[in-house]
């Protein structure tokens, strides 16, 4: 008898231990592994409508540029949306921060000029799901502007990220998976990337399961199209990264 498969879409999200530690070393990470000024790579220029994805703390919120109309903030964990509310309360463009997941946002289709997500792709429960929520609410030529850690490219430790992930680094880390291939599910949900480069985070030391990033931009194409966009495949092809410092 087949499985039915769970709807996550309206499931709570509840990682009380790492929400509390993920507010208090998310800012240091910021300071000294350089994420900070990637957080400002990764909004500069925005304009219009922004909703933002797994807003944690709002350590985004401060970085918007003034042209910036209005931001939507999703957090579904309680703990760190409550911080974002005070955050939001410090920021010089409007944010309005609203419970809800990835997998079922509450607004319109078609209704933003940009999504934003940070460091947040990794731990959505169903991250195609997601992905094609995010293409709804863009409006046709709207922005996914992303900087997320994904597979590395490297045997060793991509064999570590699966591992890590079949056993103990989701329970610890509020569902945080390692391995997932961004830039493929990104596709795969019908974007067109623009442009991205790879990041290792932090650039120097021993390299950590988490420092393969890819910081970039795609768009919701402006014709329709049928869920996958001709040509679209798994590997990594598109346009040639600027920098590579895996």
């Amino acid at each position: 008898m087949r499985g039915r498969s769970r709807d996550v879409r309206h499931q709570p999200v509840h990682h009380p231990l790492f929400a509390r530690s993920y507010a208090r070393l998310a800012p240091l990470a910021d300071e000294r592994a350089g994420l900070g000024a990637l957080r400002d790579e990764l909004l500069a220029g925005l304009t219009g409508r922004v909703i933002e994805i797994g807003a944690g703390s709002g350590l985004n919120f401060a970085r918007y540029p003034r042209q910036v109309a209005e931001v939507v903030a999703i957090e579904p964990e309680s703990h760190l949306r409550g911080l974002a509310v005070t955050a939001a309360l410090r920021a010089h463009v409007p944010v309005d921060v609203v419970p809800a997941r990835a997998e079922a946002l509450p607004v319109k289709s078609e209704a933003f000029d940009a999504v934003v997500t940070a460091l947040v792709l990794c731990s959505v429960q169903d991250l195609r799901r997601s992905l094609r929520e995010l293409r709804r609410v863009l409006r046709p030529g709207g922005e996914l502007r992303f900087l997320e850690h994904g597979r590395a490219r490297g045997r060793a430790m991509a064999l570590t990220q699966r591992a890590l992930d079949r056993t103990v680094w989701p329970a610890l880390c509020g569902g945080c998976h390692t391995s997932r291939d961004i830039m493929a599910e990104v596709r795969r949900a019908g974007f067109e990337i623009d442009t991205y480069r790879r990041l290792r985070v932090p650039e120097r030391g021993l390299p950590l399961p988490t420092s393969s990033c890819v910081l970039g931009v795609a768009r919701r194409p402006t014709l329709p199209a049928d869920g996958q966009r001709p040509g679209a495949t798994d590997d990594d092809g598109g346009p040639p990264p600027a920098r590579d410092q895996d």
